[in-house]
């Protein structure tokens, strides 16, 4: 067994390596974090880190494409497989992933920490536009297509509907992780996306009963 462990540990380093800087990053704060400190915490030297990584902000990146951008491609796929034969079941289940999954303090603390970085450092930023915010709004607008295209959705500008979306999902995400203001009823992230796809469906102006 302790054969088998050395032999496996070199695949699992970048993972530890991960780990150990989302650890460091949320008690130092990106800025003071050093590399040694997350070798430390990893159980690695300085030199081993930059094995695999070149720099903070690569860790940091690779932080993002494990949580934020896996979530992102996952969303696509879920439109790509679902939203073609029913459109509106298809929004909501889309919903219901993001919010269940930025419920999660793994997914969600390395976009927190791209929010909290991203004016001092340009390239985080243009890193998380790409692989995380182009894809979403790529699987956004094919979704709003094909709900048009089926007489389910209609016909609205595409960047709007991005961020009529993404933006009450951010918004729930940090008035719960950082402001402390969880929601009083709607506490299963959930029934809190069913409660957001209902405002976005249908707006808010009252229903006709008839209707």
């Amino acid at each position: 067994m302790p054969d088998t462990i050395r032999r496996r540990r070199p695949e699992s380093r970048p993972e530890e390596i991960l780990d150990a800087a989302l650890s460091v990053f949320a008690e130092k704060g990106f800025t003071a974090a050093r590399v040694e400190d997350i070798a430390r915490e990893a159980g690695l030297s300085k030199g081993a880190v930059y094995l695999y990584f070149a720099s903070k902000e690569a860790m940091l990146n690779g932080l993002v494409e494990r949580s934020a951008g896996h979530l992102a491609k996952t969303a696509e796929a879920m439109i790509a497989s679902g939203a073609p034969h029913d459109a509106e079941t298809g929004f909501r289940n889309l919903l219901r992933m993001l919010f269940t999954s930025m419920a999660d303090p793994a997914i969600s603390a390395a976009p927190r920490l791209v929010f909290a970085e991203a004016g001092r450092f340009p390239g985080i930023a243009d890193f998380y536009r790409r692989e995380v915010l182009e894809i979403a709004r790529r699987a956004m607008r094919a979704l709003l297509e094909v709900g048009v295209g089926g007489g389910v959705f209609r016909p609205v500008d595409a960047d709007a509907f991005m961020r009529a979306v993404a933006g009450p999902a951010l918004a729930h995400m940090t008035l719960t992780t950082i402001f402390s203001l969880p929601p009083d009823d709607l506490t299963d992230p959930a029934d809190m996306a069913d409660a957001l796809a209902d405002i976005l469906l249908h707006g808010l102006k009252p229903r006709d009963p008839a209707s």
